[in-house]
């Protein structure tokens, strides 16, 4: 089973047309958790007016902004292999047949996207070329160029990285699941763009485009980052003693 998890605020101009480009690719009994960060647009009715059963919609009670409001999503999230959606992408037609046959061999992935402005003129046919992405702990470590509308994983890696830690200003959602899939699991990355990134001036985040900020902050982000993923290192070791012994997680 196939969840997309999604995280929405104000999303009514794009995401049908991103809601449609997923919808024909999952499976009937998969799902697309939608949670809500209190948008004042009409971004419920147009989720609702797709009238399609796969779509669960749920509003953010907890925490607000985009990384826990992603992670509401997440811990909603019922399927084996969870990929990450934005409101205002398009997936292409071939994105869930690359990444779960990509996911049959490694835990999580990442793939390289075309960039795109709001009216789906390109700006970048690739960004693993634009940003010289690559993998590595260490190189996410320094400079992380990694999406989370790009990424894909199994339960696993879900079950590890959940809850999120508590300050999203020193780990955003996508930072972290990263980090914790370099850390711990198998990763791979592919080299193919699967979706349009959707770049328009209105974006939670910045994708990495407008960070400026100071050594300092640098620095804490990063001895964070360390600091949790070494917190969460005990909970790992004793969920692998229950895949590998058989018990009731997934082998």
């Amino acid at each position: 089973m196939i969840s997309v998890c999604m995280a929405t605020y104000n999303g009514e101009k794009y995401i049908r047309e991103q809601l449609e480009s997923i919808l024909k690719q999952i499976g009937c009994n998969d799902e697309i958790i939608i949670s809500d960060d209190g948008s004042k647009d009409a971004t419920q009715q147009v989720i609702e007016s797709i009238g399609d059963k796969r779509i669960r919609y749920v509003k953010n009670t907890g925490t607000h902004g985009f990384t826990h409001n992603f992670e509401n999503a997440l811990r909603l999230a019922q399927g084996e292999y969870i990929f990450l959606a934005d409101q205002d992408d398009i997936w292409l037609d071939n994105k869930v047949d690359v990444v779960m046959k990509a996911l049959q061999n490694v835990d999580f992935v990442t793939h390289d996207c075309i960039t795109v402005d709001p009216n789906m003129q390109i700006l970048s046919q690739s960004r693993f070329q634009e940003f010289n992405v690559k993998p590595g702990f260490l190189r996410h470590l320094m400079k992380s160029r990694y999406l989370g509308c790009c990424m894909a994983f199994n339960r696993q890696v879900l079950e590890a990285s959940l809850p999120f830690p508590n300050n999203d200003f020193l780990v955003e959602h996508d930072i972290w699941l990263a980090a914790v899939a370099f850390a711990y699991f198998k990763v791979s990355l592919i080299d193919e763009p699967l979706i349009y990134y959707r770049r328009h001036g209105k974006n939670a985040s910045s994708g990495g485009f407008n960070k400026g900020y100071s050594v300092r902050v640098k620095i804490e982000k990063r001895l964070y980052r360390i600091k949790k993923l070494i917190d969460i290192y005990p909970s790992i070791k004793e969920r692998r003693k229950l895949y590998v012994g058989g018990g009731t997680a997934r082998k």
